[in-house]
């Protein structure tokens, strides 16, 4: 049975979960530039371990206009779709709670919080017209999860890393973009794109396979992000126009071949990207 509070107007909470650079957020808010201005608002509030009740609720009131006594709409009579990104941050307490996410849950639940006004103390205040989005990442590696009892009113999806093969096609098309004959590039260093790219997937996959996240290592977290600051870049130097770097490199003194080139680039930017993260000596040889 449909639990009445988690379906309004045809619109359903929902829960977006993945890894990072699985494009939680940005799906989210491609879905809000679609809003009607005249008709919806959207709030998107960002949960930190240092996020409490107080914050929410305050970040929360300060959207909503008093309509009667007791109850509170968005300004202007819209409708708000309220966004909380990293749900599950909220640092969790003594009594294994976590209380920003009780409040959250409270405010779905019960349609509205408890005043902070100490005039008011003990009103129930009622909200209406608000409808809520929240994005996490899987609670793995140490990572909180979040309570069933708030969990209960989404819809939860599961967002899935990028396939190799829309890697490909993505970084693909930048570098045919910027590495191409109208550019004046020897067919030699064109012919290194795909190497690059391939070269670049299988280390990347390798190194998330191998360092994963401990508690010493916590940031050892290698998502797609980081697959984009090496083809950033490359495509930077690739794309310097002014001094073409990429075709004068015969001119340099000692002489250094174009592929040659292409090949420390890449290997400059990976190294830059993936093993400035690491910590002892022993990863790094491994890298």
């Amino acid at each position: 049975m449909r639990h009445p509070e988690r379906q309004e107007q045809g619109f359903q909470h929902t829960l977006l979960v993945g890894a990072p650079g699985t494009a939680k957020t940005s799906i989210v808010l491609m879905y809000a530039s679609n809003f009607d201005g005249d008709k919806v608002s959207f709030k998107r509030l960002n949960f930190s371990s240092a996020t409490k009740p107080g914050n929410f609720q305050q970040g929360l009131m300060a959207e909503l206009t008093r309509v009667q006594a007791k109850t509170y709409k968005p300004h202007n009579n819209k409708e708000l779709v309220v966004f909380m990104d990293d749900f599950s941050m909220p640092k969790i307490n003594t009594w294994l709670d976590q209380e920003t996410l009780e409040i959250a849950r409270q405010v779905i639940e019960q349609r509205g919080l408890y005043s902070l006004d100490p005039d008011e103390a003990g009103n129930l205040l009622k909200f209406e017209k608000l409808k809520y989005l929240a994005a996490m990442r899987h609670p793995t590696g140490g990572r909180n999860n979040i309570p069933t009892r708030a969990m209960r009113h989404f819809f939860c999806i599961n967002c899935t890393p990028t396939s190799n093969r829309s890697v490909q096609n993505i970084y693909g098309q930048i570098l045919d973009a910027i590495i191409n004959p109208k550019k004046k590039y020897e067919q030699k260093v064109i012919a290194m794109k795909s190497l690059i790219i391939d070269a670049t997937i299988v280390l990347w996959e390798t190194v998330r396979k191998r360092m994963l996240p401990t508690p010493k290592k916590f940031h050892y977290e290698f998502n797609i992000r980081d697959l984009s600051r090496i083809f950033q870049g490359v495509a930077r130097v690739a794309q310097a126009v002014e001094y073409k770097v990429i075709q004068n490199t015969t001119l340099l003194n000692p002489k250094i071949d174009p592929q040659l080139y292409m090949v420390g680039l890449w290997r400059h930017e990976a190294t830059r990207t993936l093993q400035d993260k690491l910590i002892n000596t022993e990863d790094k040889v491994i890298f």
